[in-house]
């Protein structure tokens, strides 16, 4: 058996955290690393002592007949990056590394053209993360530089690309 490389192990660790996602549209999970050292994990669901979506047995974004990527303000949950980090200390995480992973509920399969949402990308870049390794297959995956987040700011232009 030949060794998984270290991104995909990352990868990996992140689709496993996604597990204990309670969204029913979709799962993802996210790790931070620094020094190969995992930092933080985090995943969606409702903030503590909230019910989550999956208690209810609806999500009300998906109810009301509402796309990828917009009105975020109506999902109970709190974004799996999110949830990584405000589960670490700052200074832990400059210069760090992300791993995030989504999956679709209905079919299992990788989300295509995964991104974290612009409310994350803000996170992420305050947090001083600097790089993100998103999953598109299980072999294979993209990394982003959080640097080119900051340059291409998505607020002035417009274009949100989730």
């Amino acid at each position: 058996m030949e060794r998984r490389d270290k991104t995909n192990y990352y990868l990996d660790l992140a689709e496993m955290v996604s597990q204990r996602c309670t969204c029913l549209r979709r799962h993802y999970g996210a790790v931070i690393v620094k020094n190969d050292e995992v930092i933080s994990t985090g995943y969606v669901g409702a903030p503590r002592g909230r019910k989550n979506c999956t208690d209810i047995g609806e999500c009300i974004r998906k109810k009301m007949g509402v796309p990828r990527g917009e009105r975020y303000e109506l999902c109970r949950s709190v974004h799996a990056e999110a949830n990584a980090i405000i589960s670490a200390s700052r200074d832990k995480m400059l210069g760090s590394s992300m791993y995030l992973i989504g999956i679709e509920v209905d079919t299992g399969e990788y989300i295509e053209n995964a991104n974290s949402c612009s409310m994350c990308k803000r996170l992420i870049i305050n947090a001083g993360i600097k790089k993100v390794y998103i999953r598109d297959t299980k072999e294979t995956y993209r990394m982003i530089l959080v640097s080119d987040w900051v340059e291409n700011d998505e607020s002035i232009d417009g274009k949100f690309g989730y």
